[in-house]
């Protein structure tokens, strides 16, 4: 009686020690598992017309009359509306900045001759969501040519800017998109490590860039995405 005693406190024991070193290889078996991980970049990107731009339309009167001076460039100016709202360019689009007034005799400190003592500097600005429209009125310039009217370059800013406004509607599908791809390097890494690719454990919210195209098509914008997606891998 007491050996078979023995005998059942030693299987109790033995199957105790089998169901620990379960215990403990599934718990092995499980740190492993999450301390193994990958990190991967997931890209999308995609080209899209722009959908607004806006067009800086600089104009400069010279004279010594600073009366006539300044009814030349509003003349000018009128004219300039005219001929954007006349060709489907609505009013509200148009923002006339405040004419800049400069006294060449102010200048008490040049030495050079200058030929007229006033000069008015007048810059419009055309935003608009019609850029099909305002590239066609860009090609059209020398209309006011015709007329008179020379528009003068900008030395500081580009005379014409594109821009995609919409990018927030794009955010959503561009970065499902993105976590895809991601999603198709990370396999790969798994399959050559031999792993299995586990459920995600950290995901930033991705870095958006908008570029033109290049220099000869800014009216294409290059719209990008990059994120960055961390995996968790199982044996």
């Amino acid at each position: 009686m007491k050996q078979n005693s023995h005998i059942l406190e030693a299987a109790v024991i033995a199957l105790a020690v089998i169901v620990l070193g379960f215990t403990l290889k599934a718990g092995a078996d499980n740190f492993t598992n999450r301390d193994r991980r990958v990190t991967v970049k997931g890209l999308s990107e995609i080209e899209v017309p722009a959908d607004q731009v806006t067009w800086s339309i600089t104009t400069v009167e010279t004279g010594n009359d600073l009366k006539q001076v300044y009814a030349n460039s509003f003349a000018k100016v009128s004219k300039i509306r005219e001929f954007l709202t006349v060709n489907g360019i609505k009013a509200e689009d148009i923002i006339t900045g405040t004419p800049t007034v400069t006294d060449n005799e102010a200048d008490r400190w040049s030495a050079d001759r200058i030929p007229f003592r006033y000069k008015i500097k007048t810059v419009l600005s055309v935003n608009s969501n019609d850029v099909e429209k305002v590239r066609e009125l860009i090609s059209r310039q020398g209309e006011l040519l015709e007329q008179g009217i020379a528009i003068i370059g900008n030395d500081y800013t580009e005379p014409v800017s594109y821009s995609f406004v919409s990018f927030q509607d794009m955010k959503p599908k561009m970065m499902e998109e993105a976590i895809a791809n991601a999603k198709i390097t990370a396999e790969q890494f798994a399959k050559n490590s031999g792993s299995r690719l586990g459920k995600i454990v950290s995901a930033d919210q991705g870095v958006f860039t908008i570029n033109s195209k290049d220099e000869n098509t800014p009216q294409i914008k290059k719209l990008r995405v990059v994120t960055t997606v961390t995996y968790q891998l199982k044996h």
